[in-house]
């Protein structure tokens, strides 16, 4: 069995697929906070995993915990972001200073639309846009707060503004109240940035995933879809 993990600032994302399994067809998946790694290597553990690949984002000491959570044997492979992988080519100028997870990212959204041009959004602690060509190289993207950044960052600097989290349904675009008008403000930041980037890059196709996908997808007018865990599905690509 293999396992892929998508370390992150705040959640920890894994899988366990089966030998042959298609991209996303898991026979197990979670998310846990870094606070729980234990749990999730209790089932890693009966699982019988043979192989794991792991996309680290959140620092050493999530990695050398991470190493020590796996079962023991476990051929493990720590994914770095490399000059070409899968059938993607990195174009950034320093092709190894690419977050792991976003080259994973762009993996996946390639290898679920490949010879389109695409964005790929990935919506989480920091929200991150990504332009990837049809002929298959990545060209570059933008990095901005996420969602609850945003809206926090107002009200750590703001002495009468309230800390407000999205709730189930949009708020009007013009809030009459100071809380929607903040959320409108923060879904209206995320949501521009990401058709901003598929206007200029010409794309035919927008993916969209992690945490705070729910809450951004619904107010965005390019046509898009949700695809959840993208990076786990870019590790399962490039696994293959």
């Amino acid at each position: 069995m293999l396992l892929l993990v998508d370390a992150g600032n705040t959640r920890i994302k894994w899988a366990i697929a089966a030998p042959g399994a298609a991209l996303g067809e898991w026979t197990l998946h979670d998310a846990v906070s870094h606070a729980g790694l234990d749990g999730a290597a209790g089932a890693w553990r009966r699982a019988g995993v043979a192989r794991a690949i792991v996309s680290n984002v959140a620092g050493t000491d999530l990695r050398e915990r991470i190493a020590q959570a796996l079962p023991e044997g476990v051929q493990v492979e720590w994914f770095a972001s490399t000059p070409a992988r899968a059938g993607l080519r990195n174009g950034y100028r320093n092709p190894g200073q690419l977050g792991c997870d976003r080259f994973a990212a762009a993996i996946g959204a390639r290898a679920l639309a490949p010879g389109r041009n695409l964005v790929v959004a990935t919506c989480g602690t920091a929200t991150t846009v990504d332009a990837i060509s049809a002929d298959g190289r990545f060209i570059g993207g933008m990095i901005l707060p996420g969602l609850a950044l945003m809206a926090g960052s107002l009200a750590r600097n703001t002495a009468q503004l309230p800390q407000v989290t999205p709730g189930a349904a949009p708020p009007p675009l013009f809030g009459d109240n100071t809380d929607d008008a903040i959320v409108s403000g923060v879904l209206s930041a995320q949501a521009g940035a990401i058709e901003r980037a598929c206007i200029a890059h010409g794309a035919s196709e927008c993916i969209v995933s992690g945490g705070a996908a729910p809450y951004i997808a619904p107010v965005l007018k390019f046509a898009h879809r949700v695809v959840d865990n993208i990076v786990l599905v870019g590790l399962h690509a490039a696994a293959a």
